[in-house]
């Protein structure tokens, strides 16, 4: 039943409340839309959906996922933050090709955030082909 500590761990429950609030269900939803202008919301589904990235690629790194290098041209800031760790826009060119650069917008450290001329790791992100996820610089476990 969940009444002395055997239910659910507070960072489940978390991720519970952020998934509602992000697609708009349940009680907590519900609440978001109404409190939220359309586009507050809409940013933070943005910032949901690159905290959500970041798990995926962290999860896709612990399984052995094969990574693509690539070299960051330029990065920008969104404004935005999801744990305080700010969320960035990055053009990248992939190491070795010649194709054009790829922008993604994705959460990084604060403390490990990535300058022009870093090299960095990217995975290829399985719900959108073609796409990828930004994996970190690849010192960091």
């Amino acid at each position: 039943m969940g009444i002395f500590g055997k239910g659910k761990s507070r960072e489940e429950k978390a991720a519970k409340i952020a998934e509602q609030m992000a697609s708009g269900k349940g009680f907590y939803g519900r609440m978001t839309r109404a409190t939220l202008a359309s586009e507050d919301y809409a940013k933070l589904q943005q910032s949901l959906g690159a905290y959500h990235s970041g798990a995926t690629a962290q999860q896709l790194l612990a399984m052995g996922a094969p990574t693509v290098p690539a070299v960051v041209v330029s990065i920008s800031d969104t404004g935005k933050m999801v744990n305080f760790d700010p969320v960035v826009d990055l053009v990248l060119q992939l190491t070795g090709v010649t194709a054009d650069p790829i922008r993604l917008q994705t959460l990084v450290s604060k403390l490990r955030i990535p300058r022009a001329g870093d090299q960095i790791l990217l995975i290829a992100d399985p719900a959108n082909p073609g796409g990828y996820l930004y994996a970190g610089d690849g010192t960091t476990p």
